[in-house]
């Protein structure tokens, strides 16, 4: 039996007194409506529009070859199904990284999408200053340190972060940044979780934790993975939750099936003329 939670709508403000109060925040990405929509009546407290869906619904190779405009058609589907959650939209690759004023008119685009915040990664001179631009606009901003999947090509590879002392230290120093610019939350990937609980203890925004251990602020995982959907890979970190797969798998055979023997549709399934138009139709010649 499904539950819907009716709650108030989750601001900023909500999150960071969730920060305050040690009480767990939770996310899922999503990139249509009717995810978020279940997704929001479950109690969600924040949903992103991940630009994962590259991989997971577009089927490109890697984040880097999502656009400006695919962010926006599926940030405007999945705002029109979260009521309730706080929505964050992934800025995408080289959508916040050249200039500035680029970046102000990208996030503005998401914003205007219907998105809450957005979230983009590093924390290098030009990204500070980006972030501090977008607050004094008016737009919250989520920050991503670890393992940030745009700077792929340069990590050399989906490796683990921080996995010493000096590099915990660069990361905490990264993240003070991001927050004395701004960001009101910072998504830690692929971090130990030592190094994790470290960081968090420091900071006084919220840190969101993928593949980061348990002691970060809250969670956040892809659907596709926790749904069982997206089968080409699944992380040492996500945990599935179901079996989308086989259940898709198992419903388009059984359709297939009663197409083939004729058991779909049935006269339930179907229109029907009344007995006077059939007796036209059975008289014609």
């Amino acid at each position: 039996m499904s539950v819907q939670v009716k709650e108030k709508k989750i601001t900023v403000s909500t999150l960071l007194k969730k920060k305050a109060e040690k009480e767990k925040i939770t996310m899922l990405t999503a990139y249509d409506c009717s995810t978020a929509r279940y997704f929001d009546e479950a109690g969600i407290d924040t949903i992103l529009v991940g630009d994962s869906l590259g991989m997971v619904i577009l089927g490109y190779e890697s984040t880097h070859n999502v656009s400006m405009e695919e962010m926006k058609i599926f940030t405007s589907a999945v705002c029109r199904g979260a009521k309730r959650a706080f929505v964050v939209a992934d800025m995408p690759f080289l959508s916040y990284q050249t200039t500035v004023e680029d970046a102000v008119k990208n996030a503005g685009a998401l914003i205007q999408s219907g998105a809450s915040a957005v979230k983009l990664e590093g924390a290098t001179d030009l990204i500070l200053s980006v972030i501090k631009r977008l607050t004094e606009t008016g737009i919250p901003v989520v920050g991503h340190l670890g393992f940030t999947p745009q700077y792929l090509n340069v990590l050399g590879g989906y490796k683990v972060q921080g996995k010493s002392y000096e590099n915990t230290l660069t990361m905490l120093e990264q993240a003070k940044k991001l927050e004395a610019a701004g960001a009101f939350a910072v998504v830690l990937e692929m971090v130990p979780e030592e190094s994790a609980e470290f960081i968090t203890k420091q900071l006084k925004i919220p840190t969101i934790g993928i593949g980061a251990g348990k002691y970060c602020d809250g969670q956040v995982l892809v659907c596709d993975d926790i749904l069982g959907k997206f089968s080409e890979f699944k992380p040492k970190f996500a945990r599935r939750y179901a079996n989308f797969q086989e259940e898709i798998m198992q419903a388009a055979q059984k359709y297939i099936s009663d197409v083939k023997t004729a058991a779909f549709p049935d006269a339930a399934e179907s229109f029907h003329l009344n007995e006077e138009e059939m007796k036209k139709l059975e008289s014609y010649k």
